[in-house]
């Protein structure tokens, strides 16, 4: 199975977007974009910009970076989370909480290596 982007319409009605592994599962997911174009922007953004450096904000004395970039960073539970921003500093998407600093980092690593080249698809509800 290959990379790919699945395009699904939100509770809300307007449209977001997860990132698929070659495994399956959801590497990184989007916010809402109130039209289908939008949407699909945020993912050539994604593609764009997936190769990015990490800012590890986990360390005591982070390096911060310019954007594009991801950003590695603990979240209110003490879990380990990241999120890519774009080159205006929107964040384009998330990912999911690790209990593993290492599965964050691999996660990063496998939007760089498979975003790039992974098809986008329209979910059917």
């Amino acid at each position: 199975m290959a990379a790919r982007f699945e395009i699904k319409i939100a509770k809300n009605g307007d449209y977001m977007f997860n990132l698929y592994a070659p495994n399956g599962r959801v590497v990184a997911t989007s916010e809402t974009y109130t039209t289908l174009q939008n949407c699909k922007n945020g993912i050539e953004s994604v593609k764009r910009n997936a190769r990015s450096h990490t800012e590890d904000q986990t360390q005591a004395k982070a390096e911060t970076l310019l954007c594009p970039k991801y950003e590695l960073f603990l979240d209110k539970e003490e879990k380990f989370r990241f999120r890519l921003r774009a080159s205006n500093g929107e964040i384009i998407c998330v990912s999911q909480s690790y209990t593993v600093k290492a599965s964050a980092q691999t996660g990063i690593a496998s939007i760089a290596e498979n975003a790039p080249d992974a098809e986008t698809v329209m979910f059917e509800q």
